[in-house]
């Protein structure tokens, strides 16, 4: 296709894969819709506010953001960086600190610097026994980070397919090098932060997320709606329309070919393309059974998720608590120095001058919340409610283990992976969609689909977080105009 042929894009959903992709192709000519079942745009990324104080979703801190960085070359090529204020993290202490459980480690705290190479002296403080092993993880690290930045992968004359499949998992290399417990512990946070356990994480996904935030670490001095809505309204610049509070309630195909789609309104909207940025299960469920090949059906259903996540937002009083620079992490581990679960924590300014904002992240605890799965947001009832209100109580209580005694708590919000599930669709209430490991990394790379004019976006496609979704939208938009094109057009 060439920009004279106005090719109509239909866009499903208005997360960061979505909005991407759509300003991507209205850069190149396309005429483009984005629908959102939503009231406003923004899908996981966008902040929700409650008592005047914006609690962010999924977007609370992002990596190399500096001049010329790769997320910052995204930015500037979507043109949104003057429009997005961004504060730097790292400046005068870590971005990340550690912080485990587990005594026979051998290391009860880390801090996650910015840089390379105060990331290596570190752990060469840390583990003073593991100098070659740390000169294996190092080596892998800082040639993955540089293919990673360069996006060898979206240029190259290789498909996609070739750089992720030779991927080893990062578990292996942990076994390979011979790394102790502490260091497999340091080492191997980041996969579990992109929702795969580092047995079965390719380590090229655990270094594009780790290599990231060693490049630069950033926070908005805003919220996840203002991201949002610069993001939608640079769509709205480039020609691009987003049509919200109607949801998709069918794709319409004819002799294998998409045609448009039938929202719940009764509205019909015609498309040479659709591109589906909500989960691909959720997809298929919009087609009709005769539509697709029952195996590519079949492959998508068979698909793993990542897991939920659970959140609670809180206020504390500001002169009793400053806000932290950094994130804190309260890491249990298991012998080997896995992962076994995590609580995140971040506490920062919030829209009340007197009051911080207490954050704290967990695994979804998906048991707790089983009596209610056939239920809706805002219609669970009153024990649901007060088992939300006991788990925030547990999980603030577990939290003052790292941060201290908190007094004046005053909670905002607690939402579960049901809250997850019913907002953006996300099976189960999968925090970062299909699971991009070792077991299943052909059958992730899911771009493009066995129906013609059908695509993919969204952090299901490729790698989860800000930078990973646009990476998985430009991938998204190679296949649609083609390798020659792209390489001419879309220069990041």
């Amino acid at each position: 296709m060439n920009n004279a042929d106005m090719a109509r894009v239909l866009i499903i959903g208005s997360g960061i894969g979505g909005l991407s992709v759509g300003i991507i192709l209205a850069k190149l000519g396309f005429d483009v819709t984005v629908v959102e079942k939503n009231r406003q745009p923004g899908g996981m990324l966008r902040s929700y506010v409650r008592q005047g104080v914006h609690c962010n979703v999924g977007l609370h801190y992002m990596g190399a953001l500096d001049e010329g960085q790769v997320l910052r070359r995204c930015f500037d090529y979507l043109g949104i960086t003057a429009d997005l204020p961004l504060m730097r993290m790292g400046g005068d202490g870590p971005v990340d600190r550690y912080l485990f459980d587990d005594d026979s480690l051998g290391v009860d705290s880390f801090d996650v610097p910015v840089g390379f190479e105060t990331y290596e002296a570190n752990l060469r403080t840390a583990f003073p026994d593991q100098h070659r092993q740390i000169d294996g993880l190092m080596a892998m690290l800082r040639r993955s980070g540089c293919q990673f930045d360069q996006l060898d992968f979206l240029y190259s004359e290789k498909p996609a397919e070739y750089w992720f499949e030779e991927a080893e998992p990062l578990g292996g290399v942990f076994e390979r090098l011979g790394c102790s417990p502490g260091l497999r512990a340091v080492f191997g946070v980041p996969s579990v932060l992109i929702g795969v356990p580092p047995a079965v994480c390719p380590q090229f996904y655990h270094t594009m997320a780790l290599a990231s935030y060693l490049f630069s670490a950033w926070r908005l001095a805003s919220n996840g709606t203002h991201m949002a809505d610069v993001c939608a309204r640079r769509l709205a610049s480039l020609g691009g329309q987003i049509r919200t509070g109607d949801a998709v309630a069918r794709i319409r195909t004819t002799d294998g070919s998409v045609r448009g789609v039938t929202l719940a309104s009764g509205d019909i909207i015609d498309a040479d393309l659709v591109i589906g940025a909500i989960h691909p299960k959720q997809i298929v469920g919009l087609l009709a059974p005769e539509s697709l090949k029952p195996s590519y059906r079949r492959r998508i259903a068979a698909l793993t998720d990542t897991g939920g996540m659970a959140a609670v937002h809180a206020l504390v009083p500001a002169d009793r608590h400053p806000a932290i620079a950094h994130n804190l992490f309260a890491i249990q581990t298991d012998a080997a120095g896995d992962t076994r679960d995590l609580i995140y924590v971040q506490l920062r300014s919030s829209e009340r001058p007197d009051q911080n904002l207490l954050s704290l992240i967990t695994s979804g605890h998906e048991t707790l919340w089983d009596r209610w799965q056939q239920t809706i947001s805002g219609r669970r009832g009153d024990e649901y409610l007060q088992t939300k209100m006991d788990f925030a109580h547990r999980l603030i209580a577990q939290a003052e283990k790292i941060t201290g005694p908190l007094s004046g708590v005053r909670l905002l919000d607690v939402s579960t992976p049901l809250t997850i599930r019913d907002w953006v669709n996300s099976p189960n209430g999968s925090a970062y969609g299909v699971m991009r490991s070792t077991r299943q990394l052909s059958a992730a790379l899911l771009n493009r689909t066995s129906l013609r004019g059908l695509f993919l976006a969204g952090q299901s496609v490729m790698a989860p977080g800000v930078l990973g979704t646009i990476i998985g939208s430009l991938a998204t938009v190679q296949f649609i105009v083609g390798p020659e094109r792209f390489r001419k057009e879309v220069r990041i």
